[in-house]
């Protein structure tokens, strides 16, 4: 008679109580970091709390404390996905889910390293050093690569008005995210103590938290010129799109007249006494998306213009570099001359002004093949003169790159001017998003920026950060200012990438040290993880 096999043990219920439910606090975890990412964007504007960038450090270090290298990967792309997901929703606004979804997802794998580090160096000692110094590595590769990367949403970016921004004049944003990173640190380290019956240890982990956020108080934003100093009067015309949207510049000759019709207002108001007369006038990017160069009517409009105001004009148009490519150029435009010096933008965004692997990128959207021609970058410095003043020049999204606005101003820049054009992203955030990056330019360099925009936001930015003046979106404005002009360089214009290169190597340093004397152990580890599967 055959016997039956014994029967298997029934599996125990789950335990309850305080020490069980371990997968629902690993659950509970994994949704406080995509949380914790979306809180992120309350710092940056529309909303512009900059306090919460700090609190945000805090709570990811927290959530990363005592986790696995690869728990920690997962909780950061959690926390980056839940951040560039709402932060850069505006990237999709005319052409639909899909790009906006895919460039969230490309900046968010930049946070899976992130998190990984970070629970690694925090059984280091001093790890809230360690860990601002990886945000800073992050950002300074996320800006980089690929394709000349990308900065929207650096920590430094969300402090325009925080006491941190003045640590740009100190050692530019890479500076001023360590600031905002080791303060966040720092709070989580006091939790820790605190939570630890440590209350000395939790205070002073607090007080070096404050202490990094009001560090940048200390920095004394040098001036940009003596009260006598020379100044220029500078006019910003901002003449309004026919619409907004990626078809702003369909009726291309509409947006040139709308530029050259307020210059001619702008020259009358002049005769008639109503404003003083400017020493030069910008225009800005797409100004003329009619090439003057080979559109002889364009050329006679911008022309008649120029000579009506009787100064220079920073002109913003396209130029065509051959049958398949097109230069994003800022031309001085001079009475009686004609045009002069040029700057082209050199580092046009890609899948938008130019399309890398078009083929795979027509896969994911048809809008690619809007970008008829392929944007080429230039290889010159945007240092030029236009009238009595020494400009430094970018173009649109290159205010977020540390280096081509340090380099103009390095180069002679005696103010900083952004010539850009954001009607393609309608009334959404990006505008004042890009806004915050000049005023932190301003300080950096201790200079006056002047952001001129085909349909807003333009404005003037003081030296220390302050918007003077601005000009709303979709609207037709034109402002006036007295600007002073620098030749000063501040300690961050000498530094150059020093500062980021230094916190970044004692990033990768920190890592190192935390890694390796895990690593003789990960055999072992995964030869037990094999066994028990078996």
């Amino acid at each position: 008679m055959a016997q039956s096999a014994p029967a298997r043990p029934s599996p125990s219920p789950r335990a309850t109580g305080p020490g069980a439910p371990r997968p629902a606090r690993g659950r509970l975890r994994l949704l406080a970091a995509a949380g914790t990412g979306a809180a992120l964007t309350l710092a940056f504007p529309p909303y512009d709390l900059w306090w919460v960038a700090s609190l945000c450090v805090a709570a990811l270090a927290l959530l990363t404390r005592g986790a696995t290298p690869r728990r920690g990967a997962l909780l950061g792309l959690l926390a980056g996905l839940g951040f560039f997901v709402p932060l850069l929703h505006w990237s999709g606004v005319y052409v639909g889910p899909v790009p906006w979804l895919v460039l969230a997802a490309v900046q968010a794998l930049y946070l899976v390293p992130l998190g990984a580090a970070s629970a690694l160096v925090q059984r280091l000692p001093a790890w809230p050093l360690w860990v601002a110094a990886l945000w800073v590595g992050q950002e300074a590769l996320r800006t980089r690569w690929p394709y000349g990367g990308f900065p929207w949403g650096r920590l430094a970016f969300s402090q325009a008005d925080a006491p941190t921004l003045g640590l740009a004049a100190a050692g530019g944003a890479p500076l001023v995210t360590a600031a905002v990173a080791l303060a966040g640190a720092l709070l989580a380290a006091a939790v820790l103590a605190l939570r630890g019956a440590r209350p000395a240890r939790g205070a002073a982990a607090g007080a070096g938290a404050l202490a990094a956020v009001l560090a940048g108080l200390a920095v004394p934003v040098l001036q940009p010129a003596p009260a006598d100093g020379p100044t220029v009067r500078v006019a910003l015309v901002q003449g309004g799109v026919p619409r907004l949207g990626l078809d702003f510049n369909a009726q291309r000759q509409a947006v040139l007249r709308n530029h050259v019709d307020a210059t001619r207002r702008l020259a009358a108001d002049v005769r008639a006494g109503r404003v003083p007369a400017p020493d030069l006038v910008v225009w800005p990017e797409n100004a003329s998306d009619v090439d003057p160069f080979r559109d002889p009517s364009a050329a006679a409009l911008i022309s008649g213009a120029v000579d009506d105001v009787g100064v220079p004009v920073l002109v913003g148009t396209l130029v065509g570099a051959g049958p398949d490519h097109v230069e994003n150029t800022g031309v001085v435009w001079t009475p009686g001359e004609g045009p002069g010096e040029r700057y082209v933008k050199q580092h046009p965004v890609p899948f938008a002004e130019y399309i890398p692997l078009r083929e795979v990128a027509r896969v994911f959207s048809d809008d690619v093949d809007r970008v008829g021609r392929d944007m080429v970058a230039g290889d010159r410095t945007g240092v030029l003169q236009v009238g009595p003043a020494t400009v430094a020049d970018v173009i649109c999204f290159e205010t977020g790159y540390d280096g081509l606005v340090r380099d103009a101003v390095a180069g002679g820049g005696q103010v900083v001017v952004v010539q850009t054009n954001n009607a393609t992203f309608g009334r959404t955030p990006q505008t004042e998003q890009q806004l915050v990056m000049t005023r932190l330019r301003a300080v950096e360099h201790a200079r006056t920026g002047l952001v001129v925009a085909t349909s807003g936001v333009s404005a003037v930015i003081a030296p220390d950060g302050a918007v003077l003046d601005r000009a709303e979106v979709f609207t037709a404005e034109t402002l006036h200012a007295e600007v002073p002009l620098s030749s000063t360089l501040t300690l961050a214009t000498r530094a150059g990438a020093w500062p980021e290169l230094a916190l970044t190597l004692a990033g990768l340093a920190a890592l190192a040290a935390a890694a390796a004397p895990a690593l003789p152990v990960l055999p072992a580890l995964a030869a037990r993880r094999a066994r028990g599967r078996r």
